[in-house]
């Protein structure tokens, strides 16, 4: 399994739903997250991002995975 460089969560106000943007060297990956709350907690953010990776086939480090509100 290849590892993703980063992930970014950021909150989209014009459709009220996260989007998670995964980076892998030059390739990003888009998500959309529809059914997590606007307030979810950094921790449930970061482990929908890493599931996400998982699912695309890519390892990722929390840490790697900034959140933007």
């Amino acid at each position: 399994m290849r590892n993703a460089d980063k992930a970014e969560v950021a909150w989209d106000s014009e459709k009220k739903l996260w989007r998670v943007r995964i980076q892998i060297g030059e390739e990003v990956i888009k998500r959309p997250a529809g059914k997590t709350p606007a307030d979810a907690a950094d921790d449930a953010l970061r482990s929908l991002a890493v599931e996400l990776a998982a699912d695309e086939g890519y390892g990722l480090d929390r840490a790697q995975v900034t959140i933007t509100r």
